[in-house]
């Protein structure tokens, strides 16, 4: 398994978004480890491209 960090994505969260629906799809609602560590791997990037919202309090 490598530990080389990758670039940030150029693309949005809604792009993002929406591999990882297409992930959960093909997968019938049951990820394989492989598939896990897809999904763990895209939910940092929508993370990361996702607008920050300020705490308002």
């Amino acid at each position: 398994m490598s530990t080389t960090v990758e670039p940030l994505s150029e693309r949005s969260a809604a792009e993002v978004n929406e591999e990882i629906r297409a992930l959960w799809f093909r997968s019938g609602g049951t990820l394989s480890v492989e598939q896990r560590a897809e999904y763990q791997r895209l939910v940092l990037e929508w993370a990361a491209a996702a607008p920050q919202k300020a705490n308002a309090a």
